[in-house]
This record gives structure tokens, C-alpha cells and sequence, in this order.
């Protein structure tokens, strides 16, 4: 397992990180997720055979919000 932290923007409640929470974990190989507004941070375990730290990146953009370069 591989863990991939990012730094995101836009989230402002829990219902954000829970948005965030459910988009990722529905991609095939992650295991756990973090999501954390107070510290625009999410945390991603997955299967690098799997899924990507661009396709994680490109799930957290899809649900709407930003992720840093």
C-alpha cells in the first residue's frame, strides 16, 4: 500500500471531507481515506497497481474541489 497526501482546497465543513471521503473510496484499490478541512488535507491508502496519484487528484477535482500543485 502507498500512501499519497494532498493538499486541498474548498472543503469547509464535514460534508465536504464526507463528499471527498465517498468519491475516493470508490475508486478500486483505496483502502482508506482522510479528509481533513481544518488542514486542507487528504490522505489517501491505496494499491499504486490500481490507482494513481493523478487519478486521486482527479476524483477530489470531480467532486469540486481544488488540489494544490
Amino acid at each position: 500500500m502507498e500512501q499519497t497526501t494532498l493538499e486541498v482546497t474548498g472543503m469547509a465543513c464535514d460534508g465536504c471531507e464526507a463528499n471527498v471521503t465517498e468519491a475516493l473510496e470508490a475508486l478500486e484499490g483505496v483502502a482508506e481515506v482522510t479528509a481533513d478541512h481544518e488542514a486542507d488535507e487528504v490522505r489517501v491508502e491505496h494499491d499504486e497497481t490500481h490507482v494513481d496519484e493523478a487519478t486521486i487528484s482527479k476524483t477530489v477535482e470531480d467532486a469540486g474541489y481544488d488540489v494544490a500543485a
